[in-house]
């Protein structure tokens, strides 16, 4: 990599204080469903920029699967197709209006994925199968580009495994027939044979996918919108990467594990959270200079101009629970790989424009890690303004500042304890006592004083929920960590953001100092 690159991704960490939004792709506004990276993306940039905010931050933007997480991706390196632009597809003459009909019969406040998915998948199958004869020469040289440049790196494998899952009734790859678990290299050119369109369907798709977001993150750049993305620590066992390379992973090559990741009990959950995520072979990645790693974070650069690793401590020590244990209760702490995986991404790839997630049971070793390696850690304040002996003036420049993430309640929800809260009656009834003294506000304008807050510390960044910013309650949370079911489906309609709440968002980044034109 040239310097002359190097130096553009470590220019990336913004230098200056800055406001930010939190808002995952899916609950963006729109027609069809679900958010998805067309027109209503870019006029969502639009009003980021009108409202002064620099930094739009969003979760993975890879397939999901199990209970629709986008931190279970069916791939590290592949793109979500439900947030394919579906008026894109009918510019390009890949699909009609006619069979666009079954998304728009779908709700415009919330996800419903059993019903999306189907129906979005049967869409982009007919756009995947037009694209030879209706596609424009441009269009095409691009996806030659595109398989030219993944094909062999990971694009095939993904497009095998997708088509071997479907045929599997999408069961996880562990399960399936014993030729197709081993990567037998028969087996698996049959299916190169015989399924030759299906597979050439999955590229096309991915393709469609890279080049509406390129087109996305261009708009952004003109537009002066950094875009901050999320890349999960772990992978699943139930991806593309763990089937085809089981050699990264603490697994035999039938996909079964000793021990597999989680969290110990925390704020969320009194038993811990088990993830079920598969332990990295941390000695195969030092073997190989952490060569996966890198490619890795340099697909993520290719989505955002920030990253945002999830689960950072993990890097330090990460909590190892045995397998088919029901609680995360009873793992242990194992070490990670440490100061070595950063150095090997430095060498690679200059100054680091990463995040660190360092949430939770966090230690000296860990604060001493992320600090050597001059990463940017973050604080909640849902988590931290409760406390009767919290400090404004702790919280450091280097860190992003959040009223809360895609993980917790809204502030309003939190404030008056929302549903599944784990706190006792007493609990809120201090944490409201404790947040009111801070803030110098009322309870029903806690939203905006906690924003107040946030955007007065010294953080660099400070981020803040959709939800927030509108006011919004329980109903509008995201995921509750530790359930597996109802995440991931508040959506945004166009007739919450008006006139009123835009000014008053523009008047708080004005008023902090945080806005490119203060």
């Amino acid at each position: 990599m040239s310097d002359s690159h190097k130096n553009k991704i470590g220019s990336m960490l913004p230098a200056s204080r800055q406001a930010g939004i939190c808002l995952h792709l899916t609950s963006l506004p729109g027609a069809y469903g679900i958010g998805e990276i067309g027109a209503n993306a870019l006029r969502f940039i639009d009003l980021l920029a009108a409202i002064d905010l620099s930094i739009w931050q969003f979760l993975p933007t890879g397939p999901t699967a199990f209970a629709n997480s986008p931190y279970q991706p069916l791939s590290t390196f592949a793109g979500n197709e439900l947030l394919i632009d579906t008026d894109s597809l009918l510019r390009l003459g890949l699909i009609t209006a006619n069979e666009t009909q079954a998304l728009r019969e779908l709700p415009a406040d919330r996800v419903y994925y059993g019903v999306l998915i189907p129906r979005k998948k049967a869409m982009l199958s007919v756009a995947a199968g037009r694209f030879a004869s209706k596609a424009s020469a441009q269009l095409k040289a691009g996806f030659d580009d595109f398989l030219q440049k993944h094909d062999a790196d990971w694009l095939h494998d993904y497009a095998v495994y997708r088509v071997l899952k479907s045929q599997h009734q999408e069961g996880p790859w562990p399960d399936w027939d014993k030729p197709y678990v081993y990567r037998e290299k028969a087996a698996i050119s049959r299916v190169e044979s015989d399924c030759r369109e299906q597979i050439a369907a999955i590229k096309t798709i991915q393709f469609l996918f890279h080049h509406q977001w390129q087109a996305l993150r261009h708009y952004a750049a003109e537009k002066n919108v950094r875009l901050f993305g999320d890349m999960p620590i772990g992978i699943a066992l139930d991806s593309a990467d763990a089937w085809a390379h089981p050699e990264l992973l603490r697994i035999d090559r039938g996909g079964r594990a000793v021990r597999v990741g989680g969290v110990p009990p925390d704020y969320f959950t009194a038993d811990g959270q088990l993830w079920g995520n598969p332990l990295y072979d941390w000695d195969y990645h030092a073997a190989s200079d952490y060569h996966w790693w890198i490619e890795r974070l340099k697909s993520a650069l290719e989505i955002a101009d920030l990253v945002r690793i999830d689960h950072f401590r993990g890097f330090e020590a990460c909590w190892t629970v045995p397998a088919g244990a029901t609680t995360a209760r009873t793992g242990k702490w194992e070490p990670g790989p440490g100061d070595a995986i950063f150095e090997a991404m430095r060498v690679a790839l200059g100054h680091l424009p990463i995040v660190a997630e360092d949430l939770g049971v966090i230690t000296p070793e860990v604060e001493a890690l992320r600090d050597r390696h001059q990463i940017a850690g973050m604080v909640v304040l849902q988590f931290e303004a409760g406390d009767p002996e919290f400090d404004l003036d702790d919280i450091t420049e280097n860190c992003f500042c959040y009223t809360g993430t895609h993980d917790n309640d809204t502030t309003v929800g939190w404030f008056r304890g929302g549903p599944g809260d784990n706190r006792s009656e007493v609990e809120i009834l201090n944490t409201q006592k404790n947040v009111l003294r801070l803030t110098g506000g009322g309870a029903d304008t806690i939203h905006t004083d906690l924003i107040k807050l946030a955007f007065a510390s010294k953080a660099r960044v400070a981020i803040v929920p959709m939800q927030d910013f509108l006011g919004l309650g329980s109903e509008a949370r995201l995921n509750t960590p530790g359930t597996s079911s109802n995440n991931w489906r508040w959506r945004l309609v166009n007739e919450q953001i008006s006139a009123n709440c835009c000014d008053s968002v523009r008047g708080l980044v004005h008023n902090s100092g945080r806005g490119t034109s203060s």
